[in-house]
C-alpha cells in the first residue's frame, strides 16, 4: 500500500482515466448497441444489412486497430485539438463494444417466442411498440448475465488505451517504474483494483437479476 500512499495523485488520475473510459464507452455502447440490435431484427432489409455489416466489420477488427484509427486517422479527417484523444478513445471503445451489446440484445430478443410478436402485430401494434412493450421487457431477463460479461470485457479493454498515451490503470506501471518502485507490486495492486471493480459489476448484475425475478 506504500505505493498508493506515496503517489496518491498518480493512482487517482489512473483510476479516474479508467472510470471515464469505462463509463463513457459504456454509454455509447448501450445507445448504439440498442440501435444496431433494432436494425438487426428490423423487417426492413436495408436496415438488417447495414446492421450486419457494422457488426461483422467492427467486431472482427482488433481493438488496437480501432483505437489506432481514432488516434491517427480521425485527426486527419476532423480538426481536433491537441490532447483530445481521451474523448476519441472513449468513442472508439464505445463503438467497438456496441457490436457485442447489439449481438447480446439480439440473442435475448431471439429467446422471446415469435408468436408473441405476431400476436402483438395482429393487435395493430407497430414495430417500435412490439419491441418496447412486448419483446424487450421479456428479453431483458435473459440478457442481463451476458451483458454484464460484455461490460466486464469493456472494463479490461480500457487498458488498451494506455498504448496511446491515455492515462489509466494500464500505464500506471510505467509511472511507478520511473519512480523506482517495484513493478511486480504495481501489477498486483492494479489486479486487485480490477477485481474490486468487477465485483461491483457482479453486484449490479445480482441486483438486476433479483429485480427482474421479482417482476416476473
Amino acid at each position: 500500500m506504500n505505493q498508493i500512499l506515496d503517489y496518491p495523485d498518480l493512482w487517482a488520475q489512473a483510476l479516474w482515466g479508467t472510470v471515464v473510459l469505462f463509463l463513457g464507452g459504456g454509454v455509447i455502447a448501450i445507445v448504439l448497441g440498442f440501435i444496431v440490435a433494432a436494425m438487426r431484427v428490423s423487417p426492413v432489409p436495408i436496415a438488417r444489412a447495414v446492421g450486419a455489416v457494422y457488426v461483422n466489420w467492427v467486431r472482427n477488427t482488433p481493438l488496437t486497430l480501432v483505437l489506432f484509427f481514432f488516434a491517427f486517422c480521425v485527426p486527419l479527417l476532423v480538426d481536433v485539438p491537441r490532447g483530445f484523444f481521451l474523448p476519441l478513445a472513449v468513442a472508439g471503445l464505445g463503438i467497438y463494444t456496441a457490436t457485442y451489446v447489439a449481438e447480446t440484445i439480439r440473442s435475448g430478443i431471439n429467446t422471446v417466442p415469435v408468436g408473441q410478436a405476431e400476436a402483438a402485430r395482429a393487435l395493430g401494434l407497430g414495430f417500435g411498440q412490439v419491441m418496447t412493450l412486448v419483446v424487450l421487457p421479456q428479453a431483458t431477463r435473459s440478457v442481463i448475465p451476458p451483458m454484464v460479461s460484455v461490460f466486464i470485457a469493456l472494463l479490461k479493454n480500457t487498458t488498451v488505451a494506455s498504448g496511446f498515451s491515455v492515462v489509466n490503470l494500464g500505464n500506471i506501471r510505467a509511472n511507478m517504474s520511473e519512480n523506482g518502485e517495484n513493478q511486480l507490486v504495481t501489477i498486483v495492486l492494479v489486479m486487485v483494483i480490477f477485481v474490486l471493480l468487477v465485483l461491483v459489476l457482479s453486484a449490479v448484475q445480482r441486483a438486476a437479476e433479483k429485480k427482474w425475478k421479482v417482476a416476473r
